[in-house]
Order: structure tokens, then sequence, then C-alpha cells
């Protein structure tokens, strides 16, 4: 399957393996013991091409690390904490609840897809110190509780709209592409919900959004235009286009990073790197437009913030109608 497909399952489903659980891990706010959970036997990690910036640290070292420098701006917080991932291996949905209907752990280094690697850096990014990175995490996956089924499944739907919800996003792509932006819907309904895909999921009747939710999208054919004046460390998200059965449009995600007068997109590929990387973006957009089979419409573009505390304890709503291209 092309790395688009993979890193669509990894954001559409985020489901439970038909494996046999794992070991016991703690649950999401018993970290900092769960930035070194064991790894799922259930989602083996191939040896890396090289180690990641994180696997050589002390829990010491790395402590002192996302505690150093906390309140410099948050981008360059993002950068250097991405940073760390690259060469990190790739894994299909490597993080769960720890226990209940997806064990996985809460938390780990050595193994990411291209969503978990991006609420991770966020959390990371974040965080004044080791101990909030749990409660953070927690924050940006979930829309309340660390339940696998309030966890936010959906980008459209739930993900991005809970976290500009929360002070944790802003939709920023108009700011970049202005009259070159377009206005894009994802509808669910009940009949989205009856296609395998979407059942896969493994959602209550209840807990199964519907409604039709908003996006400002920059199209294929005018990203390369706007590309070099967008800020480094601004989150990426790949639409394609819409189809009735499947329950998002949205399949990869990643951070932008300009350097040596080239954008480049710092992301958790599967397709023929199988790790983190930083590919050049006119390489990888030109890679996508040439899928046919879901064919590949636009990017969209959101800024990380540090929400405002009165923000931050509101809760999202998961269902209905939700514009996300509003801050």
């Amino acid at each position: 399957m092309s790395a688009w497909g993979v890193c669509a399952l990894a954001l559409l489903s985020q489901a439970p393996a038909k494996n046999p659980a794992p070991p016991a891990v703690p649950p999401a706010r018993a970290v900092p013991a769960s930035l070194t959970a064991p790894t799922n036997p259930a989602a083996p990690v191939a040896p890396p091409v090289r180690e990641n910036g994180w696997s050589a640290l002390t829990p010491e070292q790395r402590a002192a690390l996302i505690a150093d420098k906390a309140g410099s701006p948050l981008a360059e917080r993002l950068l250097g904490m991405s940073e760390k991932f690259l060469n990190t291996p790739y894994v299909l949905s490597p993080l769960g609840e720890g226990q209940g209907v997806d064990p996985d752990p809460t938390f780990r280094l050595d193994a990411v897809d291209c969503l978990t690697f991006v609420e991770e850096t966020l959390a990371l990014g974040l965080a004044k110190g080791e101990p909030e990175v749990p409660a953070l995490l927690e924050r940006i996956r979930y829309a309340s509780t660390p339940t696998y089924e309030d966890r936010n499944h959906l980008m459209e739907a739930q993900w991005l709209p809970n976290n500009i919800k929360k002070g944790l996003l802003v939709d920023v792509t108009r700011k970049y592409a202005k009259a070159d932006t377009v206005s894009v819907t994802k509808t669910l309904t009940a009949h989205t919900w009856q296609s395998k895909s979407s059942m896969a999921l493994q959602l209550p009747r209840e807990r199964q959004p519907v409604g039709t939710f908003t996006l400002d999208m920059i199209p294929l054919d005018k990203v390369l235009e706007h590309a070099r004046g967008v800020d480094s460390g601004t989150i990426l998200v790949v639409m394609r286009e819409d189809l009735p059965l499947k329950a998002t449009r949205i399949t990869h995600l990643g951070f932008v990073v300009q350097k040596k007068k080239r954008t480049y997109l710092r992301h958790a590929s599967r397709g023929g790197y199988n790790r983190v990387v930083d590919e050049d973006l006119e390489t990888f957009l030109a890679r996508n437009a040439r899928y046919d089979k879901w064919r590949v419409t636009g990017v969209s573009l959101f800024e990380a913030r540090r929400p405002p505390a009165t923000l931050a304890s509101q809760p999202a709503p998961t269902q209905g109608s939700a514009d996300v291209g509003t801050p």
C-alpha cells in the first residue's frame, strides 16, 4: 500500500490491532514512566537507518532537554523536538490508551506514524518540563477523557476543531494563500458509517460524528507558489477528494521546515522511507499529484499556539457542524 494509503489508515482508524494484548502499561497520566514504555509486540519496530535523537539520551538528559528554553518561541521548540524524531521508524498506530480497546503505550519515542509524530512533538514543545508531557498529549489526542471512544479519531470532525476550540491550533491557510484559498467541506452521514473503513473504528453509534465540517484549502497546483512564505513549524495537512464512504479526506500531515532556501516537509513516511524524514516539498507534492485512485486535492495549514487557560479548559464539540477555518 502507498504511503498515503497507510497514513490514511492511521488517521482514519487508529483501530486496535487484532493481536494479543501487550503487557500492561501505565494509563495516560502516569508518564514520565511511559516515555520509555515497551514496544507493543503486535507492532514490531524495524531497526532505524540511524538512531533518532532521543535514543542516546539518558532519562536525565531527556528531562533537561524538554525543560531547556521552555519559554522560546513555540515554532522554535517544535522544530527542535521534531528534529529529534528524524530517523524514527514508522509504525502504524503505535499509541493507545495503555489498556482497554487499544492497549498500546500512551507515549513512546521509538516509533511513530504521521499523526502521533505531530501529536508527540506538540506535547513536547508545549511542555515546560517532562512532567507536563502526558497531560498535554492527552489534551491533544482526546476530546475530554482519555478513552478510546473519546479519542480524536477523525481530523475534520474531531482532531482539528477540538484542538482549535482548546486554543492549541489556528487555521492559517488563508493567511498564506490569500485569494488562492478555497473553502471545502467534509460531510459525515449515517451512510458513511456503514462503510468497511468507517466501521473499522469500532465506535458505538452514539459516538459516530455526523454533520458538515468546513476547512480552508490551498489547491494542489497553487501550493508551491506560497510555500516559501510559510513559517517553519507550521503544520501542513494533506487533503484528498471527498468520497461519501470515507470518514475523512485528510490522509497525512507533518511540519513545514525552511532551510537552505528550500521548503521541506518533516513527516513520518511509510512508503520508501519508513521513518521520519525531511523531504523536499516539491518532490513530495509531485509524487502526490500522480495519485489517481484517490486524488490529492490540496493542503491546509495550521499554526500551533500556547493556549490561554480559559480556552484550554473548555471541552470541544465532537458532533455537528464545525467551521474549522475559524481561529
